[in-house]
């Protein structure tokens, strides 16, 4: 516990203890049903701040537990010491048990769910006459009595404060132990979590089971307090009171709930002289605090005290130790056989099998839509295979559940990191050293331990991580959030490491790092698994490459024949498209449509394009390629206003829109067509190209979406029909013609070939040769490189966010950046 939480603490338990010393009955009242609140909210932080799960429900709890203690000691006359622990226990099964259907659900639903609990404790109590005494409620329930003595409205006082202090003191060792840093690990990243073996329905579970109980014990002592309880006793309001509590005070703060219980329940105190305006000025005041302070009055204040305290940021130094901090594990290999899963009929992966042997890189490459995300994440275990088998040495793993799998062995990292960002860098490298395994022992011992933080601190420096170590994840540099990312799935001593594009939106200096960590990793006798898009890391690396296209295997080798296979160039190139005849000559482009000049973008501190230089004439078709991850799409949301550039300006009809909202973008005239087609699937044909025109409707419109459906028969065809029912191919029909309907001035094509199969390909690329040839201005964005040049006038080449060619179609392929932007090369930045 910090000295500030300490020093607080006590001039609360000071204020406290002269309240109940000179307080009247009324008065203490008041403090005691203030503890009380405490004591729920206390509990409540376990549920709502450290797993981020919302119920509204508590009251329930809280009801239980006083029906528990009149019933037993009003009906049967058991000693209120006994009766108090049976409402904790009874309490907690009743939150375990309504953890089961909440698990399923997230969110408003949630929240729906613990509503619904609320209402039936409450109207159980009205309706169980014989038990609970129906509306009339239960009279006549005694003070306890301790030592003969029956304890008085001041006793009873220093009773709440005592049990609140216990409930401080539990939530204080708790929220350091392996199941506190656990559930925040949940909150954070469930995917993540499952990954070092987390079991997300036991940590919610307990998490559900434990904020009951503390609401059961609280509203037992209120049974006593009170002397009466009914269903009346017990409103839905009180459950939002008490997630008040824990907002207003400061979520997965210590003193929070204490600080929420005291502006909660003594505000309406104080405002007492307004009578019925009492509620809206109390209302008024709490919306203030929460805009004010939107972490809470705890958190906001820990914030600020932080943001002052905090230690100068040390540089970044090269090198780590030599030696990988592992427990040994052994080295065993992962084999794949036959593995099959389809999502709606569509074959994701087909027939798949391969063998990664320990110490060995084994890369998994493929176009945009080849499946292999899909095929790390059954090997994880988050989806479960239609057929095949997949085992680690000599265990069965299919089916298994995905935190069960990394108990095996196996680790991961992902495409977007996956950091537990609320806590430290030190806590993200030692929560996964528990293996997933949180047992009843760990509920009051730390996680951090000497030997754990020792290993932690070596592991951090072996993969080059030069930061504080109790500095926030979420507050990380790009490159250190993966070097992190990476220390973690290391801390969970794995056999194998799966390793979804670790490279992405790293520059070249810390690509090249990455590349040694990795391959150090693997001399180590770990068994990595990497998909990644830099050719040039894939190709530096790997001792054995797998292709995947559309599902299967089409290819494996050693790097070098792998990058040589014809059959591996088709797939990332795509075939050649027929000759289709051009109604003017190329370059024959009028005066400038779009211009975008240095243009840069970054997803937090992830660089994704870097100074772009692009121009399209009017009347050109334009296309941009490149391997994925490139950056083609951040363009196209850049350029259309969907995702803000950092520097660099577009110059489109006269003005720069770089800063421009989406909306007025589109409204000028720069239209995207996005990729994956995003058609409105609950509109009819019609409607959805008629929605295309709600920004720059033509002079007809209904003439127009009948030009549309001549242009496109297929649409005429289903023109009634709901978009959501059409295939892949007339659903990308739609999504061009909804942008065409809106008469752009430069139409912007996203991946409009991905998904769709050859035949409509061609069909497609027929249609867009059609459409250059009418004066269409285009700019397209497509990994089918010999489709676009095709049709293209010009292209250009992106890797890694930077231009590395620009021409004619004629004269890109000839040059051979493409391949190597495509499949790894030398190829630099053009100037």
């Amino acid at each position: 516990m910090r000295y500030g939480n300490l020093l607080a603490l006590g001039a609360l338990v000071a204020l406290a203890a002269a309240g109940i010393a000179v307080g009247n009955g009324y008065q203490l009242f008041v403090l005691s049903l203030m503890g009380l609140t405490a004591i729920v909210g206390i509990g409540l932080n376990v549920l709502v701040g450290m797993t981020g799960q919302i119920s509204l429900g508590h009251v329930g709890f809280y009801a239980i537990g006083a029906y528990t203690v009149a019933i037993l000691t009003v009906g049967h006359g058991w000693s209120f010491w006994i009766a108090l622990p049976l409402a904790g226990l009874l309490a907690g099964i009743a939150g375990a048990v309504l953890s089961v259907p909440a698990l399923r659900v997230r969110g408003p639903y949630l929240a729906m769910i613990t509503i619904a609990f609320g209402f039936i404790v409450e109207q159980s109590a009205a309706e169980l006459g014989w038990l609970t005494g129906g509306w009339n409620g239960i009279m006549g329930i005694m003070p306890p009595v301790l030592f003969g003595t029956m304890l008085g409205p001041q006793e009873i006082a220093v009773l709440v404060l005592v049990l609140m202090l216990a409930a401080l003191g539990f939530y204080a060792l708790f929220s350091e132990s392996p199941w506190g840093k656990a559930l925040r690990a949940l909150r954070d990243s469930e995917v993540a979590a499952q990954s070092i073996g987390l079991n997300p329905v036991l940590l919610r579970c307990v998490a559900f089971a434990l904020s009951a109980v503390f609401a059961g014990v609280a509203g037992g002592v209120y049974a006593a307090m009170s002397g009466f309880i009914s269903p009346e006793s017990f409103p839905f309001f009180e459950s939002i009171l008490f997630l008040l509590v824990v907002m207003i005070g400061g979520a997965d703060t210590l003193l929070g709930p204490v600080v929420g219980a005291i502006v909660v329940v003594l505000l309406p105190e104080l405002f007492s002289s307004l009578a019925e305006y009492r509620l809206l000025f109390v209302g008024l005041l709490l919306l203030v605090v929460l805009r004010v302070a939107p972490r809470g009055i705890v958190g906001g204040l820990s914030g600020l005290a932080a943001r002052f305290a905090r230690p100068p940021q040390g540089q970044r130094q090269p090198g780590g130790p030599a030696a990988l901090p592992l427990d040994g594990r052994e080295g065993r290999p992962l084999e794949v056989e036959n593995l099959s899963i389809s999502f709606g009929g569509v074959r994701a992966v087909q027939e798949l099998g391969f063998r990664a042997e320990p110490g060995r890189v084994t890369s998994i490459i493929g176009p945009n839509g080849a499946g292999k995300t899909t095929a790390l994440n059954l090997v994880a275990g988050f989806y479960r295979p239609g057929s095949g088998r997949i085992s680690l040495g000599d265990r069965d793993l299919t089916g298994l559940a995905s935190h069960r799998v990394a108990r095996a062995g196996i680790s991961r990292t992902y495409q977007t990191t996956q950091l537990f960002q609320q806590m430290s860098v030190i806590d993200n490298v030692m929560v996964a050293m528990i293996l997933g395994r949180t047992r009843a022992g760990d509920v009051v011992r730390r996680l951090e331990t000497g030997e754990r933080r020792r290993r932690a601190e070596a592991l951090l420096g072996f993969v080059g991580y030069r930061g504080r170590p109790e500095a926030r994840a979420g507050e990380l540099a790009h490159i250190d959030r993966r070097l992190v990312e990476i220390a973690r799935a290391l801390a969970f001593d794995p056999s194998v490491m799966l390793l979804d594009e670790p490279a992405a939106g790293l520059g070249e200096e810390d690509t090249a790092a990455l590349s040694r960590l990795l391959r150090r990793i693997a001399d180590s006798g770990v068994t990595i698994i990497l998909i990644e898009h830099d050719m040039g890391l894939v190709m530096g690396i790997s001792d054995h490459v797998l292709v995947l296209d559309a599902g299967r295997k089409i290819a494996e080798g050693r790097p070098e024949e792998v990058r040589e296979n014809p059959v591996v160039l088709k797939a990332y190139l795509g075939e050649g498209a027929p000759v289709v005849a051009r109604g003017r000559q190329a370059g024959e482009a009028g005066r400038t449509a779009l211009k975008v000049s240095g243009l840069s973008a970054s997803y937090g501190a992830s660089e994704v394009l870097q100074g772009l230089d692009l121009e399209v004439g009017e009347g050109e078709l334009v296309a941009v390629l490149g391997a994925n991850g490139a950056g083609k799409s951040t363009l196209m949301r850049a350029l259309a206003g969907l995702h803000r550039p950092v520097g660099g300006a577009i110059g489109f009809a006269g003005e720069d829109v770089a800063a421009w909202p989406a909306n007025r973008i589109a409204r000028a005239g720069l239209v995207l067509v996005p990729e994956g087609r995003q058609v409105f699937p609950e509109l009819t044909v019609v409607q959805n190209i008629r929605l295309g025109a709600y920004g720059r409707p033509p002079a007809d419109l209904s003439r127009e979406v009948e030009r549309l459906l001549d242009r496109f028969p297929r649409l005429r065809e289903r023109k009634g029909q709901r978009a959501g029912f059409l295939s892949g191919g007339e659903q990308q029909m739609l999504a061009i013609a909804r942008g065409l309907v809106a008469r752009p001035k430069v139409l912007l094509l996203d991946e409009p070939s991905l998904g769709l199969a050859p035949t409509l390909i061609h069909e497609l690329y027929t249609i867009l040769a059609e459409l250059r040839d009418e004066g269409v201005t285009i700019l397209l964005v497509d990994q089918m490189a010999e489709m676009a040049l095709a049709v293209a006038d010009r292209a250009y080449v992106l890797s890694s966010g930077v231009i590395v060619a620009g021409g004619t179609a004629a004269e890109i392929r000839r040059d051979g950046t493409l391949e190597d932007a495509y499949l790894g090369g030398t190829a630099t930045a053009a100037s």
